[in-house]
């Protein structure tokens, strides 16, 4: 860091320091906390957004205590890593396939969590284990109540991926070809309400903020959105290989850019097959509105859009203790009279945890 990068924060820091500073002569000179009795006690409009808070956690968090109960904390902090790769399968229409598998990108991380805000920090620990040396991008934040929920996410590939399958059918080979050409991003919003919300919890399966007592399920409906951007160049590969892959046209490009609007439409089930055991899964396909082009800019369409997410989840409670492991599978079909492509990804996720209260 520069001197004049040290200097343009000193401000910040000396800010830093008073107001740690100042809450800790609070906590030392009047009792300060922030559970929410006490907030209550600030005055007429501190006590009207406790109360409303209180209203709607009721309203939108409530359980059927049989079935599901809260952990009683409101804190905890976890230690969680996750591992995914994505996967392209293409289908032309000379009988010519095509797989990719891009190597498995793994994060290990430190998490803290206060009700439904979380914060922390990850580190690529794949490229100590024979994966890339940069982590392709992806982000993604949950929320979810009893009544419903909703996940935004993010993800990108310009780094590469391998060539795993390739040729004419009946004479597809097996290979491993290192394969650059890719610059591929996606975002999307899913909705979703759960139809037994008193009975099931999402969160208990995948979130690890409730607890559920009692196997349950609940179909569950909802709106999804998300946009796509792929971008193969095909070019770089051999002569033999570009001799069979009917792109010459787009001078061996392959370019989609679209935008889905879908109906999703899914059924999940928390199975507690013993105490503190819970085994989750949760399928949703959905289906609805594709707008946009195939290697033509020019030629907006529309077409029917598909995607697939599962998810599989086992979790195990011991007091304030918990550890868990989340499996997905996600997967969607983009096709025309040319070709068929299926892109996928797959992952897991491994947290162990523990949950406090400070107030």
């Amino acid at each position: 860091m520069s001197i004049s990068d040290k200097q343009f924060l000193k401000p910040f820091r000396h800010a830093l320091l008073f107001v740690a500073f100042t809450l800790f002569s609070v906590n030392s000179a009047h009792g300060f906390s922030l559970a929410l009795d006490s907030i209550a006690t600030w005055g007429k409009f501190p006590r009207f957004c406790v109360n409303t808070y209180r209203w709607g956690d009721k309203f939108f968090n409530s359980y059927d205590s049989v079935f599901v109960v809260g952990t009683g904390n409101k804190f905890n902090v976890k230690i969680k890593s996750d591992s995914w790769f994505d996967y392209y399968a293409f289908d032309f229409d000379n009988n010519t396939t095509m797989n990719m598998v891009s190597l498995p990108c793994t994060s290990l991380g430190l998490h803290l969590t206060y009700l439904a805000v979380s914060a922390g920090y990850d580190i690529n620990i794949g490229k100590y284990f024979g994966g890339q040396e940069q982590v392709r991008e992806r982000f993604k934040f949950s929320f979810n109540c009893s009544l419903f929920g909703a996940d935004f996410y993010y993800l990108s590939n310009d780094i590469g991926t391998r060539i795993t399958r390739f040729g004419q059918r009946h004479h597809v080979r097996s290979m491993d070809l290192d394969f650059k050409g890719i610059n591929n991003y996606s975002w999307g919003l899913d909705t979703y309400y759960f139809f037994n919300h008193k009975r099931y919890s999402q969160g208990a399966a995948f979130a690890y903020s409730k607890i559920q007592r009692k196997s349950a399920g609940t179909f569950y409906a909802g709106l999804s959105i998300w946009m796509q951007h792929f971008k193969f160049n095909f070019s770089e590969l051999s002569d033999d290989m570009k001799a069979i892959i009917p792109l010459q046209a787009t001078d061996y490009q392959y370019a989609v850019r679209n935008h889905n609007y879908a109906v999703k439409i899914g059924y999940a089930y928390n199975w507690v097959f013993k105490k503190n055991f819970l085994l989750a899964v949760s399928e949703a396909p959905t289906f609805g509105l594709r707008h946009g082009y195939i290697n033509s800019p020019d030629q907006i369409k529309n077409s029917f859009a598909m995607y697939n997410k599962l998810k599989i989840s086992f979790v195990y409670n011991y007091k304030k203790f918990f550890t868990g492991i989340i499996g997905y599978h996600e997967a969607g079909l983009i096709y025309d009279k040319q070709h068929a492509l299926i892109n996928m990804m797959m992952g897991a996720e491994m947290v162990a945890g523990y949950r406090f209260n400070l107030w």
